[in-house]
């Protein structure tokens, strides 16, 4: 099973999309806080982003936004 990671904070709309997309399809991911970890914030801005969700995907790379049709292929 791929690993998955979304990269998220508190109040944010697209972020909480990503997330109830993935589990209303039973996908299982990793949820990174960016505000309570400056490590997870840090991980971010290395992979150039500067909006969130950013989403990682083990054999799909990264992206950002909420993306129906990239988290499509994850399921």
């Amino acid at each position: 099973m791929k690993k998955i990671v979304v990269y998220s904070k508190p109040n944010c709309m697209q972020c909480q999309f990503t997330k109830k997309f993935l589990e209303d399809r039973g996908i299982p991911y990793e949820s990174k806080d960016v505000q309570s970890s400056d490590q997870a914030l840090n991980e971010v801005k290395n992979m150039g982003y500067t909006s969130l969700p950013v989403v990682l995907a083990d054999g799909l790379g990264s992206f950002n936004g909420f993306r129906p049709d990239m988290l499509s292929k994850l399921a």
